[in-house]
């Protein structure tokens, strides 16, 4: 059976993840994409080579964002699903940003990898968040 989740379970799930998935829509293009991301409560934190999702959400800012985890042991899984605004952040925020991810990424053994020379300008942003849902199967 399907159950939703309350707001602490979204909450506790959205600080231990650090994969989601950011959906947006500009020009009659819809576009996904994976992201690392750090999360406050009040907002994720992304810091993002530009390319096509930085040109799609300075288009057009609303954005969807999506984080899930499947238990394949148990068939388990859980979604949650945050509809909110593109924000790209100053200079001093965009340090902010990275040592959010860093923290973020070290506390799961992961490490963010430094950009690769001649690669695309890096560009930090928030994604504000106006509205959560969250769904899950436990089985």
């Amino acid at each position: 059976m399907i159950e939703e989740l309350s707001p602490a379970e979204i909450d506790a799930f959205l600080h231990e993840e650090v994969v989601g998935r950011i959906g947006c829509h500009a020009d009659g293009l819809t576009y996904v994409v994976p992201v690392y991301f750090a999360y406050d409560g009040d907002a994720f934190y992304v810091q993002s080579a530009e390319g096509q999702k930085i040109e799609m959400m300075r288009a057009a800012s609303d954005v969807c964002f999506e984080v899930d985890r499947y238990e394949p042991e148990t068939g388990s899984w859980r979604s949650v699903i945050a509809y909110g605004r593109y924000e790209e952040v100053d200079e001093e925020g965009a340090q902010r940003v990275l040592a959010l991810l860093r923290g973020r990424l070290a506390s799961t053994g992961r490490e963010r990898r430094p950009p690769e020379p001649g690669a695309r300008r890096p560009v930090a942003f928030a994604i504000r968040i106006d509205r959560l849902t969250g769904r899950a199967v436990r089985r």
